[in-house]
């Protein structure tokens, strides 16, 4: 990633968010959103235009699950591992999808950064279970065959973007 494309990115998002400190979460969503984690290199550039500590702006990116410093796939797939999910057999979904994409509970995303499986406590979708979501599209009653042919049908979905 070019170091001016990213300054010019993350003065657009400070244009349009504001550039006091009250502002830092919403800065920090609006990059997350375009580049999918927060690049660490932007963080000094962001301290110096909005007038706070890189310290601050690591302690809020790491304080909310949400933010990421590490760069995430295209597809983000998250794995219910609830209550409601985990008694119906969510983790063989999980041992699938990692399977399928070479992954494992240290390495989340796949190396060409087209997906990535995160497990999470819950989705709010208990009576779905069990439950994944593909960038925050519910995807209920998943089997691990079901995650395979999703991950098929998302590789195709890749391949003719």
């Amino acid at each position: 990633m070019n170091t001016q494309e990213l300054y010019q990115t993350a003065d657009a998002i400070l244009d349009r968010c504001g550039r006091e400190e009250r502002n830092v979460i919403a800065v920090l969503q609006g990059i997350q959103e375009h580049y999918r984690y927060l690049p660490r290199e932007l963080f000094p550039y962001l301290a110096e235009k909005m007038h706070v500590s890189e310290a601050r702006l690591y302690s809020v990116a790491t304080f909310y699950e949400n933010f990421s410093l590490d760069p995430k796939g295209h597809f983000v797939i998250k794995v219910c591992d609830g209550t409601a999910c985990h008694v119906r057999k969510s983790i063989p979904i999980l041992e699938r999808l990692r399977s399928e994409l070479n992954l494992s509970d240290k390495k989340v995303t796949t190396d060409d950064l087209s997906f990535t499986v995160e497990t999470v406590s819950c989705l709010g979708a208990c009576g779905l279970a069990p439950v994944i979501t593909v960038n925050d599209k519910v995807h209920p009653g998943m089997t691990p065959d079901k995650a395979s042919e999703l991950i098929q049908q998302l590789r195709e979905e890749l391949q003719n973007a």
